[in-house]
């Protein structure tokens, strides 16, 4: 079994400084195999911001898997967004935009899928998806196989197509190919935890949504500041969200689901308050 924490949207810029101490905290006592920070790790892709975002990582626990969202592209300065658009995200936090992690157990891509043009939307092209093939093509048919994206592929049968991350049908018939199992972002400031069974008909098969809600942000979106514990096996996952609890000055554990494989899909086993 593999421990991934999920957090997202951060948003340096715009962050309550009394939630950092007891997030690194409950980061800790979850002792990750690894930390995923699924984008918007800044308010206004300030050099300054990003700073503050990266002394913040040094704080968490490695390995970390970190991609860029839309707030981490400069939104005012229009010479940066469309010609150094992640200029400062690759200088502060991480080089590489399409960032891997692997091990025995687990097999974590990240994509970028912020763009100069569409501003708040995300996408993705068959170039990000051919490097995904390639990752997961050596994987053994055990691993647990995550992608990290910040724009969502699924936000449920509510949720219209304009929220979706551009060309996720594309995206979505190469994850059957390669037996993705789990996909996690943020985006919304919205926790969610489901099967992408009911948006997309792709034979049988169906991934594992997971969305976090903002770790850190003072933008919230109707819900308290949260995070994701993640417990993977081959066939089970079990997502912990974690809300931060002010009168307790601590992130507590607020809601557990459990999802194990049937057949290509998933079924909830378990849907517990805490």
């Amino acid at each position: 079994m593999r421990t991934l924490v999920h957090l997202s949207d951060l948003h340096f810029g715009r962050v309550d400084e009394t939630l950092l101490a007891p997030l690194v905290a409950s980061v800790e006592e979850a002792r990750p195999d690894l930390v995923v920070i699924s984008g918007d790790l800044t308010q206004r892709a300030r050099a300054t911001q990003f700073r503050e975002a990266a002394a913040f990582l040094e704080r968490l626990p490695s390995p970390q898997l970190v991609v860029p969202g839309n707030h981490d592209v400069p939104l005012y300065n229009v010479v940066a967004r469309f010609l150094s658009p992640l200029d400062n995200y690759r200088k502060y936090i991480e080089p590489d935009l399409s960032p891997k992690f692997s091990d025995a157990e687990l097999a974590v891509v990240g994509v970028n899928t912020a763009r100069s043009l569409v501003f708040k939307n995300g996408r993705i092209n068959e170039e990000q998806v051919a490097v995904l093939r390639g990752a997961f093509a050596a994987s053994a048919e055990d691993v647990v196989k995550v992608v990290v994206t910040h724009h969502p592929f699924d936000v449920g049968p509510e949720g219209g197509k304009r929220n979706l991350v551009g060309r996720a049908g594309m995206a979505m018939n190469a994850f059957a190919q390669c037996g993705v199992d789990l996909l996690l972002s943020g985006h919304f400031h919205v926790s969610r935890s489901d099967d992408s069974g009911e948006r997309y008909s792709l034979a049988g098969y169906e991934a594992l949504v997971v969305s976090a809600g903002t770790a850190t942000s003072t933008r919230g979106r109707g819900e308290s500041n949260s995070f994701n514990v993640l417990r993977l096996e081959a066939r089970r996952v079990e997502v912990e969200r974690r809300e931060w609890q002010a009168t307790k000055g601590l992130f507590k554990p607020v809601e557990r689901d459990v999802f194990e494989r049937r057949g290509r899909g998933w079924e909830a086993t378990e849907e517990t308050k805490l």
